[in-house]
Protein backbone atom coordinates (compact mmCIF):
# COMPACT_ATOMS: atom_id res chain seq x y z
CA UNK A 1 0.00 0.00 0.00
CA UNK A 2 1.61 3.26 -1.05
CA UNK A 3 1.57 6.65 0.60
CA UNK A 4 0.00 8.05 -2.59
CA UNK A 5 -3.15 6.14 -1.86
CA UNK A 6 -3.78 8.37 1.16
CA UNK A 7 -2.50 11.67 -0.31
CA UNK A 8 -2.53 13.64 2.92
CA UNK A 9 -1.71 17.23 2.04
CA UNK A 10 -0.10 18.11 5.36
CA UNK A 11 2.36 16.48 7.71
CA UNK A 12 1.24 15.67 11.24
CA UNK A 13 3.31 14.60 14.25
CA UNK A 14 3.24 10.82 14.51
CA UNK A 15 1.93 9.22 17.72
CA UNK A 16 3.33 6.03 19.18
CA UNK A 17 0.90 3.65 17.49
CA UNK A 18 1.47 -0.06 18.19
CA UNK A 19 2.35 -2.27 15.18
CA UNK A 20 -0.64 -3.71 13.33
CA UNK A 21 -3.07 -1.02 14.49
CA UNK A 22 -5.28 0.37 11.71
CA UNK A 23 -7.34 2.80 13.82
CA UNK A 24 -5.98 4.41 16.99
CA UNK A 25 -8.74 6.21 18.91
CA UNK A 26 -7.97 8.17 22.05
CA UNK A 27 -10.34 10.18 24.22
CA UNK A 28 -12.90 10.95 21.56
CA UNK A 29 -16.07 12.70 22.59
CA UNK A 30 -18.96 13.63 20.34
CA UNK A 31 -21.51 16.19 21.44
CA UNK A 32 -24.51 17.16 19.33
CA UNK A 33 -26.12 20.49 20.18
CA UNK A 34 -29.82 21.02 19.53
CA UNK A 35 -30.64 24.51 20.69
CA UNK A 36 -29.69 24.65 24.34
CA UNK A 37 -29.66 20.88 24.70
CA UNK A 38 -26.41 18.90 24.48
CA UNK A 39 -26.49 15.21 23.58
CA UNK A 40 -23.31 13.31 24.42
CA UNK A 41 -23.12 10.53 21.82
CA UNK A 42 -19.56 9.46 22.78
CA UNK A 43 -17.72 10.05 26.06
CA UNK A 44 -13.88 9.97 26.20
CA UNK A 45 -13.67 6.73 24.24
CA UNK A 46 -10.43 4.77 23.63
CA UNK A 47 -10.19 1.95 21.08
CA UNK A 48 -7.71 0.29 18.69
CA UNK A 49 -8.75 -1.66 15.61
CA UNK A 50 -6.21 -4.15 14.26
CA UNK A 51 -5.23 -5.35 10.81
CA UNK A 52 -7.36 -8.20 9.53
CA UNK A 53 -9.58 -8.52 12.58
CA UNK A 54 -13.35 -8.98 12.62
CA UNK A 55 -14.86 -6.78 15.32
CA UNK A 56 -18.50 -6.69 16.41
CA UNK A 57 -19.87 -3.58 18.11
CA UNK A 58 -22.81 -4.43 20.38
CA UNK A 59 -25.22 -2.16 22.20
CA UNK A 60 -28.76 -0.83 22.29
CA UNK A 61 -30.01 2.04 20.12
CA UNK A 62 -28.48 5.30 21.27
CA UNK A 63 -25.36 3.69 22.72
CA UNK A 64 -23.06 5.50 20.25
CA UNK A 65 -22.24 2.62 17.88
CA UNK A 66 -23.17 4.41 14.65
CA UNK A 67 -21.52 7.65 15.77
CA UNK A 68 -18.28 5.76 16.39
CA UNK A 69 -18.50 4.02 13.01
CA UNK A 70 -19.14 7.33 11.24
CA UNK A 71 -16.07 8.85 12.88
CA UNK A 72 -13.92 5.83 11.97
CA UNK A 73 -15.09 6.14 8.37
CA UNK A 74 -14.42 9.86 8.07
CA UNK A 75 -18.12 10.71 7.75
CA UNK A 76 -18.00 12.72 10.97
CA UNK A 77 -15.36 14.21 13.26
CA UNK A 78 -15.21 14.10 17.07
CA UNK A 79 -15.88 17.12 19.24
CA UNK A 80 -12.66 16.37 21.11
CA UNK A 81 -10.02 13.67 21.24
CA UNK A 82 -7.96 12.16 18.42
CA UNK A 83 -8.37 9.43 15.83
CA UNK A 84 -5.56 8.13 13.66
CA UNK A 85 -5.73 5.92 10.60
CA UNK A 86 -2.30 4.31 10.57
CA UNK A 87 -0.04 7.39 10.71
CA UNK A 88 -2.67 9.82 9.46
CA UNK A 89 -4.55 12.18 11.73
CA UNK A 90 -8.23 12.07 10.77
CA UNK A 91 -9.14 14.54 13.51
CA UNK A 92 -7.48 17.46 11.72
CA UNK A 93 -7.74 16.25 8.13
CA UNK A 94 -9.19 18.59 5.54
CA UNK A 95 -12.41 17.83 3.67
CA UNK A 96 -10.38 16.86 0.61
CA UNK A 97 -8.19 14.50 2.64
CA UNK A 98 -11.25 12.87 4.23
CA UNK A 99 -12.84 12.43 0.81
CA UNK A 100 -9.72 10.64 -0.46
CA UNK A 101 -9.67 8.51 2.69
CA UNK A 102 -13.31 7.44 2.28
CA UNK A 103 -12.92 6.80 -1.43
CA UNK A 104 -9.71 4.78 -1.31
CA UNK A 105 -9.47 3.17 2.10
CA UNK A 106 -12.95 2.43 3.44
CA UNK A 107 -15.89 0.35 2.26
CA UNK A 108 -19.30 1.12 3.79
CA UNK A 109 -22.25 -1.25 4.15
CA UNK A 110 -25.51 -0.08 5.66
CA UNK A 111 -28.81 -1.68 6.67
CA UNK A 112 -30.43 -0.47 3.45
CA UNK A 113 -28.70 -1.44 0.25
CA UNK A 114 -28.82 1.89 -1.65
CA UNK A 115 -28.66 0.18 -5.03
CA UNK A 116 -29.71 2.08 -8.15
CA UNK A 117 -32.84 0.28 -9.44
CA UNK A 118 -32.14 0.99 -13.11
CA UNK A 119 -28.66 -0.58 -13.02
CA UNK A 120 -27.76 -4.26 -12.97
CA UNK A 121 -25.72 -5.84 -10.18
CA UNK A 122 -22.59 -5.52 -12.32
CA UNK A 123 -23.32 -1.86 -13.11
CA UNK A 124 -24.03 -1.00 -9.46
CA UNK A 125 -20.62 -2.37 -8.50
CA UNK A 126 -18.95 -0.61 -11.44
CA UNK A 127 -20.07 2.75 -10.03
CA UNK A 128 -17.34 2.32 -7.42
CA UNK A 129 -14.70 0.70 -9.60
CA UNK A 130 -14.85 3.65 -11.98
CA UNK A 131 -13.61 6.13 -9.36
CA UNK A 132 -10.70 4.33 -7.65
CA UNK A 133 -7.17 3.63 -8.82
CA UNK A 134 -6.82 -0.13 -8.42
CA UNK A 135 -10.24 -1.81 -8.30
CA UNK A 136 -11.06 -5.45 -8.80
CA UNK A 137 -13.38 -6.21 -11.75
CA UNK A 138 -17.07 -6.01 -10.76
CA UNK A 139 -17.46 -9.63 -11.87
CA UNK A 140 -14.73 -10.75 -9.46
CA UNK A 141 -16.28 -8.87 -6.53
CA UNK A 142 -19.69 -10.38 -7.22
CA UNK A 143 -18.15 -13.84 -7.51
CA UNK A 144 -16.62 -13.48 -4.03
CA UNK A 145 -20.07 -12.91 -2.50
CA UNK A 146 -21.64 -15.77 -4.45
CA UNK A 147 -23.41 -13.76 -7.14
CA UNK A 148 -21.36 -14.70 -10.18
CA UNK A 149 -24.54 -15.96 -11.84
CA UNK A 150 -26.54 -12.78 -11.06
CA UNK A 151 -24.35 -10.22 -12.84
CA UNK A 152 -27.02 -8.83 -15.12
CA UNK A 153 -29.98 -8.96 -12.75
CA UNK A 154 -31.62 -5.72 -11.67
CA UNK A 155 -32.23 -5.12 -7.94
CA UNK A 156 -35.94 -5.86 -8.34
CA UNK A 157 -34.98 -9.31 -9.64
CA UNK A 158 -32.89 -10.08 -6.55
CA UNK A 159 -33.89 -11.09 -3.03
CA UNK A 160 -33.10 -8.84 -0.06
CA UNK A 161 -30.09 -10.95 0.84
CA UNK A 162 -28.80 -10.87 -2.73
CA UNK A 163 -29.18 -7.10 -2.85
CA UNK A 164 -27.18 -6.78 0.36
CA UNK A 165 -24.49 -9.01 -1.10
CA UNK A 166 -24.36 -6.72 -4.15
CA UNK A 167 -23.80 -3.87 -1.69
CA UNK A 168 -20.95 -5.86 -0.11
CA UNK A 169 -19.44 -6.51 -3.55
CA UNK A 170 -19.66 -2.80 -4.31
CA UNK A 171 -17.87 -1.99 -1.06
CA UNK A 172 -15.02 -4.49 -1.53
CA UNK A 173 -14.49 -3.88 -5.25
CA UNK A 174 -12.26 -0.89 -4.52
CA UNK A 175 -10.05 -3.12 -2.35
CA UNK A 176 -10.55 -1.14 0.88
CA UNK A 177 -8.38 -1.74 3.90
CA UNK A 178 -11.40 -1.40 6.18
CA UNK A 179 -15.02 -2.52 5.88
CA UNK A 180 -17.49 -0.70 8.14
CA UNK A 181 -20.95 -2.27 8.42
CA UNK A 182 -23.91 -0.66 10.18
CA UNK A 183 -26.61 -3.27 10.93
CA UNK A 184 -26.00 -5.13 7.64
CA UNK A 185 -28.54 -7.85 8.56
CA UNK A 186 -31.06 -5.53 10.23
CA UNK A 187 -33.59 -5.69 7.39
CA UNK A 188 -33.15 -9.42 6.70
CA UNK A 189 -34.66 -12.61 8.05
CA UNK A 190 -32.67 -15.20 9.99
CA UNK A 191 -31.67 -17.40 7.04
CA UNK A 192 -30.86 -14.54 4.68
CA UNK A 193 -28.96 -12.70 7.40
CA UNK A 194 -26.68 -15.71 7.82
CA UNK A 195 -25.85 -15.68 4.11
CA UNK A 196 -24.83 -12.04 4.36
CA UNK A 197 -22.69 -12.73 7.45
CA UNK A 198 -21.02 -15.61 5.59
CA UNK A 199 -20.14 -13.19 2.78
CA UNK A 200 -18.64 -10.73 5.27
CA UNK A 201 -16.64 -13.47 6.98
CA UNK A 202 -15.35 -14.68 3.63
CA UNK A 203 -14.19 -11.19 2.66
CA UNK A 204 -12.45 -10.81 6.01
CA UNK A 205 -10.67 -14.15 5.72
CA UNK A 206 -9.79 -14.21 2.03
CA UNK A 207 -8.93 -10.54 1.49
CA UNK A 208 -7.71 -9.76 5.01
CA UNK A 209 -10.03 -6.76 5.19
CA UNK A 210 -10.30 -5.29 8.66
CA UNK A 211 -14.03 -5.45 9.42
CA UNK A 212 -16.23 -3.76 12.02
CA UNK A 213 -19.90 -4.71 12.24
CA UNK A 214 -22.51 -2.84 14.27
CA UNK A 215 -25.41 -4.89 15.56
CA UNK A 216 -27.87 -5.01 18.44
CA UNK A 217 -28.04 -8.79 17.94
CA UNK A 218 -25.82 -10.42 20.57
CA UNK A 219 -25.98 -13.75 18.70
CA UNK A 220 -23.68 -12.39 16.00
CA UNK A 221 -20.89 -11.71 18.52
CA UNK A 222 -19.67 -15.32 18.47
CA UNK A 223 -18.24 -14.92 14.93
CA UNK A 224 -15.98 -12.00 15.93
CA UNK A 225 -12.36 -11.87 16.96
CA UNK A 226 -13.30 -9.16 19.46
CA UNK A 227 -16.64 -7.93 20.79
CA UNK A 228 -16.94 -4.31 21.92
CA UNK A 229 -20.04 -3.58 24.02
CA UNK A 230 -21.23 0.02 24.29
CA UNK A 231 -23.74 1.82 26.47
CA UNK A 232 -24.53 5.53 26.77
CA UNK A 233 -21.59 6.56 24.59
CA UNK A 234 -19.03 4.52 26.49
CA UNK A 235 -17.29 1.17 25.99
CA UNK A 236 -18.28 -0.97 28.95
CA UNK A 237 -16.60 -4.21 27.90
CA UNK A 238 -14.13 -5.59 25.32
CA UNK A 239 -14.06 -9.35 24.99
CA UNK A 240 -11.86 -11.53 22.79
CA UNK A 241 -13.41 -14.79 21.61
CA UNK A 242 -11.09 -17.71 22.31
CA UNK A 243 -12.72 -19.58 19.44
CA UNK A 244 -14.73 -18.00 16.65
CA UNK A 245 -17.95 -19.58 15.43
CA UNK A 246 -18.79 -19.74 11.72
CA UNK A 247 -21.89 -17.79 10.61
CA UNK A 248 -23.63 -21.10 9.77
CA UNK A 249 -23.35 -22.09 13.44
CA UNK A 250 -24.80 -18.86 14.85
CA UNK A 251 -28.09 -18.96 16.73
CA UNK A 252 -30.31 -16.07 17.75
Amino acid sequence: MTQNRYRWDRAYPEPQIPPGVVFHVRGITKVYRMGEVEVHALRSLDLDLYEGEFMVLLGPSGSGKSTLLNILGGLDIPTSGQIWFRQHDLTHASDIELTRFRRNCVGFIFQFYNLIPSLTARENVALVTDIVANPMPPEAALEIVGLGDRLDRFPAQLSGGEQQRVAIARAIAKRPEVLLCDEPTGALDYTTGKLVLEALAQVNQELGTTTAVITHNAGIAAMADRVVTMRSGEIIRIQRNAQKVSPAELEW
